[in-house]
């Protein structure tokens, strides 16, 4: 399925004007991929087609499903390992220690389907020291639909595989006709909230750990700054952000480097 440039534009202007997310002349062709299962489901012959009602305006609903094929939805359980030995290793550890409340509040944003979030509570429900501590992981997505199946917890027999070893798989799955589904407990643990990043934080009061991996890398500049100075109110003062692999926050005075993370600038320092 071909689209032509003006209608590629015209996706891609939308989707930036509705998420804040770019998708660059080098993405047509997942482009063509994402949009091929709405074309057939609605009826249309052509991308071309559906980007012509779309611009017509007529129908609020299908712009809204472009909304959700366009969006990059990539992720798996504990994707890029590294990151989490270093959160179970290093982040938690450090901020557990400087919690006399015990108490620990970890924010996922840009969650997509749940996977990321159900690997961190996976993470710390296997970390006995955290036993008697009230954890509160809170996860986000701009899309209804990966909030809807991360709620749900229903994944697809190649979605486990990516990640989960058999033995968590077994611990924490369950089969569920030909796919599997997260354990009620382990469900139960994560509230998944439809937010974009540039919106107001979950709840209100700051973060110890947040989470927000190959997300800011999608946005332009002056959007990638604003959710920068999200993240910076969400915070705890000595929290810990946690951002995909080749993404920075390089040039906001709001944070700085620190093994691996970023970690708000001292209100002295800022």
């Amino acid at each position: 399925m071909e689209i032509s440039p003006a209608s590629a534009r015209m996706f891609a202007g939308i989707l930036e004007q509705r998420t804040g997310q770019l998708l660059p002349p080098a993405e047509q062709g997942r482009l063509e991929v994402a949009l091929d299962t709405l074309v057939r489901a609605h009826g249309f012959g052509s991308a071309d087609a559906v980007a012509a009602a779309v611009a017509g305006g007529r129908d609020p609903a299908l712009s809204d499903a472009v909304i959700e094929a366009l969006l990059n939805g990539e992720t798996s359980f504990f994707r890029d390992p590294e990151c989490f030995a270093q959160l179970s290793d290093i982040v938690v550890p450090r901020v557990m220690a400087a919690r006399p409340d015990r108490a620990l509040r970890i924010w996922s944003a840009g969650c997509s389907t749940g996977q990321e979030a159900y690997s961190v509570a996976m993470a710390l429900a296997e970390n006995a020291e955290l036993d008697g501590w009230q954890v509160d992981i809170v996860a986000t997505d701009v899309s209804r639909g990966a909030i809807e199946q991360a709620r749900a917890g229903r994944y697809a027999e190649f979605e486990v595989g990516r990640g989960l070893s058999p033995d968590r798989a077994a611990a924490w799955l369950v089969r569920d006709g030909d796919a599997w589904r997260v354990r009620a407990a382990l469900r139960d643990s994560v509230r998944f909230h439809t937010l974009s990043l540039l919106d107001t934080a979950p709840l209100p009061g700051t973060f110890d750990i947040i989470l927000c991996r190959n997300v800011l890398s999608r946005f332009a500049n002056d959007v990638r700054r604003r959710a920068v100075q999200r993240l910076a109110r969400a915070i705890a003062p000595d929290g810990f952000v946690m951002l995909g692999a080749g993404e920075t926050m390089a040039g906001s005075a709001a944070f700085v480097a620190e093994a691996g993370f970023q970690r708000p600038v001292p209100a002295s320092q800022g």
